[in-house]
């Protein structure tokens, strides 16, 4: 059972590759998939020799040094792909959006089309000031004299009446903070007579959904604390391990979906949540969706991004606090590590310590730590894969709401500092030197949208601040002074 699903494992994250990173770098494909596979395979290794749990520090240094690997032979094909060229993120976004196509002409326009440029730019919305050629895009800047919502549109309705569906308009900040357009050539409209392509893989999704039920059962019955050979011998306890494997799913489900139908709403091409099947550890590795058309302003990308820590927030605290109803009080164990869920101790995080006084009451004191039901693990984990992706770093859910809340370059040094402040977060609680290192693997920069430029709504702001207040209450440990007035 555990050898199929890694097999499983191996050609799902192969074709992953084969889609996506073998577009940006030179190094092989097939090298990189035995840099992600490595960890998985000593694992399974290990379990099989001496049919022991895993050792935590196995389990953190083979993905340190796997990650640390796959980031330089990553790094170092992508180096040498671009041979040299130095030019700013700002002149990169074509790769964003269309990966896969052609280099375009140095010159997307003929000379005799530059005055109906110039034309698409009246001097009451942008005054036009110069006209950049560059193979990526015609970068055009001036001086805005209206609302940015209002020159974007105008202009873009004027670009798509002289030149049809020629070029993509991005609009954002350029270097010296002052906003530029970008016409990016849209090889898209090359295709316009073929079909277009298919991102909704159905077959695809319902197989990674089958077999992460598989994988997240087996690891229940874990949880449940079923042993393997009393499974092999009684095959109907394996049922054991479905409510934490159903509750996990829900969660992640219902935090992928948030994604989704938002990216849906704002009419965003992607892709059905995908799960990744794991036939160890937590049983998934988590799922994700991929958007296949840019995001078309600071507004949507807030709103795509918020929507799935919120939604998978909001499904994790009943399953929590049920689990939490069910669970039962042991005597604590301050050497366990944070993850320890036969004996947690909620005073590692403000938010679980709350959650927990509340459900329990006067049964959790002092000297008392949480042996979890199972559901009440899927919640925990929930609550954990919420802060995970609120960090506000690159790729990262919080990343996307700190880029659309302050824009790209502040976003780029909050993701520095967040880094800074969860390594030494690190010293404190060791659990979250992973994350640390995880973190630094991690693009600062994040795709621009369209409209770059349009600042969000005062109701946005206050909701991505509410985000960010979230995960500290996750994260940081519950302070003394609170934990002896809670007599926790």
């Amino acid at each position: 059972m555990t050898f199929l699903l890694l097999i499983l494992l191996g050609i799902f994250t192969y074709y992953t590759l084969q889609r996506t990173v073998a577009k940006v770098t030179k190094t092989p494909p097939w090298l990189l998939w035995l840099v992600l596979m490595a960890p998985p395979l000593i694992w399974t290794g290990w379990m099989r020799i001496y049919e022991t749990q895993l050792p935590s520090a196995l389990v953190f240094w083979s993905l340190a040094i796997c990650f640390l690997l796959y980031w330089i032979l990553f790094e170092w094909g992508r180096k040498d792909l671009k041979d040299g060229n130095n030019e700013s993120p700002a002149l990169k976004t074509e790769s964003a959006i269309h990966p896969t196509v052609e280099p375009a002409p140095v010159r997307p326009i003929e000379p005799t089309e530059e005055s109906q440029l110039r034309s698409c730019f009246p001097w009451s919305v942008y005054y036009i000031q110069n006209i950049e050629y560059r193979p990526q895009a015609v970068i055009c800047r001036g001086q805005l004299k209206t609302s940015a919502t209002n020159a974007y549109q105008q202009v873009k309705e004027n670009i798509e009446a002289e030149f049809g569906d020629r070029f993509i308009l991005i609009f954002q900040e350029g270097l010296n903070d002052k906003p530029i357009f970008l016409l990016v050539p849209n090889h898209q409209q090359k295709k316009a007579g073929l079909k277009q392509e298919q991102i909704t893989r159905p077959g695809l999704a319902l197989l990674l959904l089958v077999a992460t039920l598989l994988t997240t059962t087996f690891v229940g019955t874990r949880i449940a604390g079923i042993e393997t050979t009393a499974i092999s011998s009684n095959p109907s306890l394996i049922l054991q391990g479905l409510p934490y494997a159903l509750s996990l799913m829900t969660i992640l489900g219902i935090h992928e979906m948030g994604h989704y139908l938002t990216a849906r709403f704002y009419k965003i091409r992607t892709t059905l949540p995908y799960f990744i099947p794991m036939p160890f550890f937590l049983g998934t590795f988590g799922a994700f969706i991929q958007m296949r058309s840019p995001v078309p302003n600071r507004k949507a990308l807030f709103d795509v991004s918020i929507a799935g820590p919120v939604a998978g927030f909001i499904a994790s605290l009943p399953l929590f606090i049920w689990g939490l109803s069910n669970s039962q009080i042991v005597p604590i164990d301050n050497e366990a590590p944070m993850l320890n869920t036969d004996a947690l101790n909620p005073r590692n995080s403000i938010l679980i310590a709350l959650l927990s006084k509340l459900t329990l009451g006067a049964q959790l004191t002092s000297n008392m730590a949480i042996d979890l039901h199972p559901v009440a693990v899927a919640g925990f984990l929930g609550i954990i894969v919420t802060a995970l992706n609120l960090i506000p770093v690159g790729q990262l859910d919080g990343g996307h709401i700190v880029h659309a809340i302050f824009g790209q370059k502040t976003a780029m040094i909050i993701g520095q500092i967040a880094r800074l402040l969860l390594l030494l977060l690190s010293l404190i609680q060791s659990e979250y030197l992973l994350w640390a290192i995880y973190l630094i693997f991690l693009r600062l920069a994040d795709e621009p949208a369209l409209n770059d430029v349009t600042e969000l709504d005062n109701k946005r702001d206050i909701f991505g601040l509410l985000a960010i207040a979230l995960l500290i209450l996750i994260i940081l440990p519950l302070p003394q002074a609170l934990a002896g007035l809670l007599n926790i």
